[in-house]
């Protein structure tokens, strides 16, 4: 047991309250155990021969043998101690063990006389004799590390101070940095993080202007600010921490968390880190954050620099590929995904499984998209993650109703088995999407609102059976559900983006609309589709210049067909109708069913 063991031990309950059961009620033999204790202590008391450093000589007579009456009373006393653990008496074995301890300065009988107080959950005896063991042999890095555990597990985190400075000055110079990197993990569990936070910079302080550990310390500091909710505080400690060394990863790992928080210095620290390092969980985990903020393309350039440098990254190669699918480049995103499944299938782990079934659903959605209904029926094939199932049988379902066989498609989810009220959920989900994409939208309602009204509470189901009543012209019932969602979801973007886009397309409440959307961009601020539908509201506003700027800002955030649908008939009305050309036959060319873009060229009399 190492000394971070003694977290998760409870040290709230003296000695006198630990004593166990007695053997017999347990049903044990205790004359047995006595035995076995006694078998396993003369093995250990060789072991101890060995290694026990001696106390100071006394005189013996010439003839006295290796067992002498000193010795044979530290075996005793030994034997007496650990036949009370047996016994269930952890009080006196823990008194005689560490009597021992203190006559003999041997190390492990003073570790053993604390693990008795850890086993009897006694944290203050266990502390204790930490300190007896430290009084004894003040060099001792491992006396140190316990009284500095056991403090912070007794919650007593003013006494750590010296400790903590002794822990690190007790490592050698090239392990000082590491050292003071963990710092931050052993206050983990401290409630009162501003008080950790002061004793770890008292003890940085004689590091934070080193040439060698001024980056690791500021890292450490600036770790403990942003553990205590101290964002400026932490983007200090990561400024200096990279003003002390450019290359480290400690000013990186501390600004990653803080993009996005109103910060832009974080992420400046983070891209100048990458301009000088390869660190690829640092990239990866910056790509995923760009993925977050819906800055798609930047996550691509930092994929595209992951898998150029490691090669051999999965993750890195599937989500280029996503990336690269959702911008219908199909033959970039089929090389990646084939790489993804290439390296995937060279090794075992969850991580890996979860990928290939990812990557499997991908490449069918490419063939399904090539009409090759063949090769993605073949891919999905491939699955047989029972947990994954419902996803692979949902693009089987897709398939089929592709084939002109929807009702054999709907059999096919309603077949799936369900293990727990998720699974019942998601079939009911996947059967609504299936509806939905094949125009069945009354079907589809009725199914959504046969599951809600047991379902209230679930936002995402009360969410499509708004939008499908909007598709059946039940607007009403659309907005009354909407709101509903508002009122118990406040931060659900989705329902007042969904609510003032309808208003808006109406030329409704025109005011309402732009405060209903503004708001879910408040939420979601570069979600480009809710941009979309601001620049939508201004153009019914009749702020033509104003929508023309947003729109033209949420197709170039994410070209995608009801965008250009938007941005090309803004630009038409504006007069500019080669360039609202070009923009619907990018439109055509991402999504010729796009059901607003088809309406809108349609209504417009225009074949771009």
């Amino acid at each position: 047991m190492d000394y971070y063991g003694f977290m998760c031990f409870n040290f709230s309950r003296p000695f006198a309250a630990q004593n166990q059961p007695p053997m017999a009620y347990l049903g044990l033999d205790v004359k047995a155990l006595s035995r076995v204790a006694l078998g396993v202590f003369v093995a250990m008391t060789g072991a101890f021969a060995q290694t026990t450093t001696a106390p100071e000589p006394t005189a013996v007579p010439a003839s006295t043998s290796a067992s002498s009456s000193m010795d044979s009373e530290l075996f005793f006393q030994l034997m007496l101690g650990e036949l009370n653990v047996v016994g269930g008496e952890p009080g006196a074995a823990y008194s005689i063990m560490l009597d021992a301890a203190r006559k003999t300065r041997d190390p492990k009988l003073y570790e053993r006389a604390i693990r008795v107080a850890l086993q009897a959950r006694s944290g203050e005896p266990a502390l204790q004799a930490a300190r007896a063991w430290k009084q004894a042999l003040p060099a001792s890095r491992e006396a140190n590390r316990y009284i500095l555990q056991l403090l912070l597990t007794l919650n007593r985190v003013t006494e750590t101070l010296e400790p903590l400075k002794s822990e690190i000055a007790s490592t050698t110079i090239t392990e000082r940095a590491l050292t003071i990197s963990s710092v931050p993990a052993f206050f983990a569990r401290v409630s009162d993080k501003k008080l950790a936070t002061g004793i770890v910079e008292q003890a940085m302080a004689q590091y934070l202007d080193s040439a060698q550990l001024g980056a690791a310390a500021w890292g450490a500091v600036g770790q403990m600010r942003q553990n205590g909710a101290d964002s400026s505080g932490a983007l200090e400690a990561a400024s200096k921490a990279q003003a002390a060394d450019s290359t480290s990863d400690a000013a990186a790992l501390i600004a990653l968390p803080l993009i996005g928080a109103k910060l832009p210095q974080a992420e400046q620290i983070v891209r100048k880190y990458l301009q000088s390092n390869a660190n690829v969980d640092v990239r990866m985990d910056y790509a995923r954050i760009l993925l977050d903020a819906q800055r798609y393309a930047e996550a691509a350039e930092q994929l595209r620099v992951v898998t150029t440098n490691k090669p051999d990254h999965p993750q890195a190669w599937l989500i280029k590929g996503t990336l690269e699918l959702q911008d219908k480049k199909t033959d970039a995103a089929e090389t990646s995904f084939k790489r993804h499944i290439e390296i995937g299938q060279s090794r075992s782990s969850t991580e890996s499984n979860r990928g290939l079934v990812q990557a499997y659903l991908s490449m069918s959605q490419i063939a399904e998209q090539r009409k090759d209904l063949v090769q993605a029926e073949s891919w999905l094939s491939r699955i047989d993650n029972a947990d994954e199932m419902i996803i692979a049988q949902s693009r089987r379902a897709a398939i089929l109703a592709k084939q002109g066989k929807l009702e054999d498609a709907r059999k096919l989810l309603r077949n799936l088995p369900e293990k727990t009220p998720e699974d019942a959920r998601q079939k009911v989900m996947a059967e609504v999407q299936l509806l939905r994409d094949n125009k069945q939208y009354k079907s589809a309602y009725e199914l959504v609102a046969e599951k809600a009204k047991s379902n209230q509470d679930d936002h995402e189901l009360l969410y499509d059976q708004a939008m499908l009543a909007e598709k059946l012209g039940r607007l009403d019932e659309m907005e009354r559900l909407l709101r509903a969602i508002i009122a118990a979801k406040p931060d659900y973007q989705h329902a007042y983006n969904a609510l003032g886009y309808s208003l808006a397309e109406r030329k409704l409440r025109l005011p309402e609309a732009r405060a209903l959307i503004l708001k879910a961009l408040e939420l979601a601020p570069n979600d480009p589709f809710i941009t979309d539908s601001l620049g939508w509201v201004e153009f019914q506003s009749g702020n033509l210049p104003e929508a023309l700027r947003i729109l033209q800002g949420a197709f170039e955030s994410k070209p995608d067909a009801e965008i250009a649908a938007h941005l090309g008939e803004v630009l038409w009305v504006s007069g500019k109708r080669e360039q609202a050309l070009t923009v619907w036959r990018e439109g055509v060319a991402l999504n010729a069913e796009s059901e607003t873009l088809v309406e809108t060229l349609k209504r417009l009399r225009v074949k771009p």
